[in-house]
């Protein structure tokens, strides 16, 4: 039964999303039951082992994602990509209205961590949000949730195909995925529009990752953790 449901074509798009999810959740539990001399490092720890075990199940499935395969970029796409992601970021930090805010977060000052560890922190957790977070990302909600609302066969939906519910629902479960649920709409109906333009899964995950990057810049910069 595990081999056969490995074989599912979800599969693939649903576990490197549902791995990283699952970190989310267990965070705090795995921080307790770490010994008092290493809760300082947890939350870098915690967070390079989320991005490693991604990873891992991004590999593992690698050959199943006929849509990332035979890319050729061209320089139009990537110009729109990026100007996409740099709208996207610059709209995301204006939109942090108290309306517009789901549930309380628990901001995380990397002033905790201990010099030695702050800056590898930084740079795992930019790279992170920057190259891995944007593929499994757009993997789950533009390659399988965006064509999945069309038609449960979701293979059988070309990449970039349009309906109004499938936009409409799939920028809106995306937003409620962010504790900034508006500015997350937002994102999700962008990166959704620049599918729709494109044809192509990767220009949105270029957008998606230059948001992420700036975001990044942006909150090491000004100490915006909420932002992270």
């Amino acid at each position: 039964m595990p081999e056969r449901l490995l074989e599912k074509p979800w599969v693939p798009r649903v576990l490197p999303f549902g791995v990283y999810m699952a970190f989310i959740a267990l965070e705090p539990y795995i921080t307790q039951l770490a010994p008092a001399s290493m809760s300082a490092v947890m939350p870098a720890l915690v967070y390079a082992a989320k991005t490693m075990c991604v990873i891992a199940a991004l590999l593992a499935f690698r050959k199943s994602y006929d849509e990332l395969k035979g890319f050729h970029p061209n320089m139009s796409g990537c110009l729109l990509s990026v100007a996409a992601g740099a709208v996207v970021f610059a709209l995301w930090i204006n939109m942090d209205w108290d309306f517009a805010v789901m549930g309380g977060q628990k901001v995380f000052d990397p002033a905790s961590i201990p010099d030695g560890y702050r800056n590898l922190f930084f740079a795992v957790r930019i790279f992170g949000a920057a190259i891995v977070v944007p593929v499994f990302e757009e993997l789950f909600w533009r390659s399988l949730i965006l064509r999945y609302i069309i038609n449960p066969d979701f293979l059988s939906v070309r990449i970039g195909a349009y309906t109004l519910a499938s936009f409409a629902i799939s920028s809106v479960l995306f937003g409620l995925e962010h504790y900034l649920w508006l500015a997350g709409i937002m994102a999700g109906a962008a990166y959704n529009l620049l599918l729709y333009r494109t044809g192509n899964i990767w220009y949105p995950v270029m957008a998606h990752g230059v948001t992420n990057f700036m975001l990044g810049v942006y909150v090491l910069a000004s100490g915006q953790w909420r932002f992270w």
